[in-house]
């Protein structure tokens, strides 16, 4: 699904137009990214958490070439499932929902 597939979901579900629905959705994605790039975490009970990991500088190597090549420091985003979201995924497969 794409934010423009959830746009238009949301669109349909509700009774507001795609404007109002597109600012709002993208309202609430910038938030998150600005919350994420502060090195704050993000938890939405029953379906997951969005956090940020710090990763130390190392020494890798090229596969090609086999040269050793410095690996900057760097952060990364990670999302972690819920339990609710992962018994219903897991569920599904035994249910498969229908549309």
């Amino acid at each position: 699904m794409t934010k423009s597939d959830l746009v238009n979901l949301i669109t349909e579900k509700t009774n507001l137009t795609k404007k109002k629905v597109e600012a709002v959705v993208n309202c609430c994605f910038d938030t998150m990214f600005e919350a994420l790039v502060n090195g704050d975490r993000i938890e939405v009970r029953g379906f997951g958490s969005w956090y940020v990991k710090q990763y130390k500088s190392y020494t890798g190597r090229n596969p090609k070439t086999g040269t050793a090549v410095g690996v900057p420091e760097k952060k990364l985003p990670f999302f972690k499932v819920g339990k609710e979201l992962k018994k219903l995924i897991d569920d599904s497969k035994k249910n498969p929902i229908k549309e």
